[in-house]
């Protein structure tokens, strides 16, 4: 019996293996299928529900996906042009703006005669001056560079075209393909594996579902607020700022500094400043202590920290495709880990001896 429970530990981390070196080798087309996945998945509840009213799942399937495209359409329609819009008055005011922080700089760096020998603070001035005289034709290379890469292209066309394809035909068989890989779970563990599958869905349903529904609510109160204080890209870092809420602190940070450096350079006055900075404190304390407890929920046990790690990670070994990896991956992990905690938890290994289990 050992050697046999052996050879399935070493099957089961064979095809994990093999899993993870496919998801890396095919990293650069997985994105769309993967983002298909990812709505089939969001919206197999409401097809479900559609089902018991009495529709089929082809026609349920089929009104939602057309429902989905039309609303995500939508949105990009209103909101593209307006963000494209302020992008362009950033490129046109990017030179004066840069020069404005070249001098500003310069003048703070005036203060450093007091603290250096003069020759010293001359050729620290002289490299910052340098530095923001290049800033504005490497941003242009670079930019030009992603837009004309033709895998980046590749990648916009097939996200747009191929997902809704992808999440219709997902949506249609998802409850075949729940049952096909049922059917292939080693039957004595039948029970066991359901089980920590119906944690893993429990866990990653409500963090998806509630986070989504928390970083909407953090991009419309950004973009509002910021556009209402006269910030000429207010609209768009608001935006970006609470998509990026999904990962822990870095939306606020990462606002935070981007909005409160562009009202120092566009604004005069001190208040209009402290008061893009309050924008985002108010919104990181808001998500914090009342957002994220009432959407997400206490069921989600994804620590922090847990998943500023999974992101990380998951996006240096994979890109794009491994952020949308990070959150099921976590989510698994995370059960399995608890799973098997509490089986050491609950064995000789850990108690002494062979105790009944603790109540």
């Amino acid at each position: 019996m050992s050697g046999f429970r052996t050879r399935q530990w070493v099957l089961w981390l064979l095809g994990l293996a093999l899993l993870i070196g496919l998801v890396w080798l095919l990293r650069t087309i997985l994105l769309p299928f993967l983002a298909g996945m990812a709505v089939a998945y969001f919206l197999d509840p409401v097809c479900d529900r559609m089902e018991r009213w009495g529709l089929s799942r082809t026609i349920a399937t089929s009104l939602l996906t057309v429902a989905f495209v039309v609303l995500v359409v939508a949105v990009f329609a209103v909101l593209l042009p307006l963000a494209v819009h302020q992008l362009g008055d950033l490129a046109d005011s990017a030179p004066k703006m840069l020069a404005m922080a070249r001098d500003r700089i310069s003048s703070l760096l005036g203060r450093l005669d007091r603290i250096v020998d003069p020759e010293t603070a001359n050729q620290i001035r002289d490299s910052l001056a340098g530095s923001f005289g290049g800033v504005g034709s490497w941003l242009g290379s670079a930019l030009g560079g992603v837009l004309s890469s033709s895998l980046a292209l590749l990648n916009i066309l097939s996200l747009v075209f191929l997902t809704p394809v992808v999440a219709f035909f997902m949506l249609r068989d998802w409850d075949r393909f729940v049952a096909t890989v049922d059917s292939w779970i080693p039957r004595p563990h039948v029970a066991v594996v359901r089980t920590l599958a119906r944690q893993i869905d429990e866990t990653l349903a409500a963090w998806v579902r509630g986070v989504a529904l928390v970083c909407i609510l953090l991009s419309a109160f950004y973009a509002v607020t910021l556009t209402l204080l006269g910030l000429k890209v207010g609209l768009f870092v608001g935006l970006v700022a609470g998509m990026l809420s999904f990962v822990p602190f870095v939306g606020a940070i990462g606002g935070f500094i981007l909005s409160v450096g562009m009202a120092a350079l566009e604004f005069d006055s001190t208040w209009r400043i402290v008061a893009v900075g309050a924008v985002f404190v108010i919104g990181h304390v808001a998500e914090g202590n009342w957002l994220t407890p009432t959407l997400v929920g206490e069921k989600v046990d994804l620590h922090p920290v847990v998943m500023i790690f999974a992101f990380l990670a998951a996006g240096v070994l994979f890109g794009f495709v491994g952020l949308l990896l990070a959150v099921p991956a976590a989510a698994v992990i995370g059960v399995l880990a608890r799973y098997a905690i509490d089986r050491y938890l609950r064995s000789p290994a850990y108690r002494g001896v062979d105790l009944p289990p603790p109540v």
